[in-house]
């Protein structure tokens, strides 16, 4: 893990490569034959291959290969859980240490940056038209993959910015906006365009896209409804949710008032991100609150790291009881333990509710057939959904799980969706 220094709010928290320190550590890779990094990899990128070329200095070539296979690179290689996937099947883990795979796949994408490289390009014939809802990870990647194709896409977002949880929920520390701009710049060059301000089921109906002359129709929303444990006092003034806490804070260019203590619930990555959040805009007190042991926490481990670095505190084996307040604003917080006997005070003028998110009511977005939870029943390897033309990825299909496997999925309907259009269209 790298040198972690407290920064501002907006500023990367990690160093990443230079050229030397970046040879440095691909010259460590054992170019194995069969390469289990790329095997590890949900997206397909090819560490193994992208690896390979950056050891030979080769660095376009390096972000060629990851460009082809994950449009997101640049984002990927800062919120991708590398130890348990690529890095965790890194041959080198027998000997010392895995291969710091997503610093290089860093490297490789702030070189193709700085230089301008032209890594990919859509091809001059278009094809039939397509839309996509969302323009959160899934979205961008199905977009991508059919652009590539000669697809004329289309993107329709509600908020003013593309991204959907990559702008507006992950702190800039984490993930800054400049790599995600720059991805979408990617996505963008293909001919992708964008509709913004435009929430499908309210400014815009299916039925209306189907006439604009949209053949197949991507619904990758994300999960935007946030959750709160029912108890007393959730309601008071200074209670919130990670979205509203998490968008708040990105919107606000680093002038967020996050209040003074503040109690963070949850044990994920956003719950890293909401108390990291809170403590780098200026929170005096900052506490995570996990009913489960720290081993049972979803976060990664490296944002665990991170957040006790900058002296966050984080107390397990606690469940929220009870929210106190004075005049209608939270004071503090009642917590039973989870051994039946202990119980927990704290004081706060900000609670935020990390502890999962749920999916808006799609039936005014599409009329497909959705699960019990309220997200939409697609096949996740396919994105098939009960409606014919019409496909579903990412956290709306699989309940919210990582970047990566958004992205994979989305590139995994990107291909059913072709598959569905030339049969449509008589094309073998």
């Amino acid at each position: 893990m790298s040198k972690v220094i407290k920064k501002k709010y907006t500023e990367e928290a990690h160093d990443g490569y230079n050229l030397r320190t970046a040879m440095e550590e691909a010259s460590r890779c054992l170019l194995c034959e069969d390469a289990p990094c790329s095997k590890g990899c949900p997206a397909g990128t090819d560490p193994g291959k992208f690896i390979r070329s950056i050891r030979f200095r080769n660095v376009k070539g390096a972000a060629e290969t990851i460009r082809e296979n994950n449009i997101l690179g640049g984002v990927c290689a800062r919120v991708c859980p590398y130890d348990r996937l690529c890095e965790e099947a890194c041959s080198r883990s027998g000997i010392d240490k895995p291969i710091h795979i997503g610093k290089l796949q860093r490297f490789a994408i702030e070189q193709e940056k700085a230089f301008g490289m032209k890594t990919l390009k859509a091809p001059a014939k278009a094809k039939a038209k397509v839309a996509c809802i969302g323009s959160g990870p899934a979205s961008l990647a199905c977009a991508a993959k059919l652009a590539t194709e000669g697809y004329k896409v289309t993107i329709f977002e509600e908020f003013d910015k593309a991204g959907g949880v990559l702008t507006y929920g992950i702190v800039p520390s984490r993930l800054p906006q400049s790599v995600v701009d720059h991805d979408i710049k990617m996505v963008k060059n293909l001919g992708v365009k964008f509709e913004f301000n435009t929430k499908v089921g309210r400014d815009i109906t299916i039925d209306e896209i189907k006439k604009m002359g949209f053949k197949a129709i991507f619904v990758g929303t994300g999960l935007w409804d946030a959750k709160k444990v029912d108890i007393k006092g959730n309601d008071f003034d200074g209670v919130t949710t990670a979205v509203e806490f998490l968008k708040a804070a990105r919107t606000s260019g680093g002038s967020f008032d996050p209040g003074k203590e503040v109690i963070v619930i949850g044990g994920g990555d956003v719950a890293m991100d909401c108390a990291a959040t809170a403590k780098l805009l200026g929170a005096d007190k900052v506490t995570i609150v996990y009913r489960r042991t720290v081993e049972e926490a979803p976060a990664s481990i490296n944002e665990l790291k991170y957040v006790q670095s900058m002296g966050i505190t984080i107390v397990t084996k606690f469940r929220p009881a009870e929210i106190v307040g004075k005049d209608g604003k939270v004071i503090g917080m009642m917590f039973d333990g989870t051994d039946g006997y202990s119980g927990l005070k704290l004081k706060a003028d900000t609670v935020v509710f990390a502890i999962g998110q749920g999916a808006e009511d799609m039936s005014e977005v599409a009329p497909v057939k959705l699960t019990e939870k309220g997200t939409i029943a697609a096949n996740v390897d396919k994105g098939k959904t009960s409606a014919a033309g019409i496909f579903a990825a990412g956290d709306i299909v699989n309940g919210g799980k990582t970047v990566v496997e958004a992205v994979a999925q989305g590139k995994a309907a990107a291909d059913s969706i072709m598959d569905y259009l030339k049969k449509k269209e008589g094309v073998k």
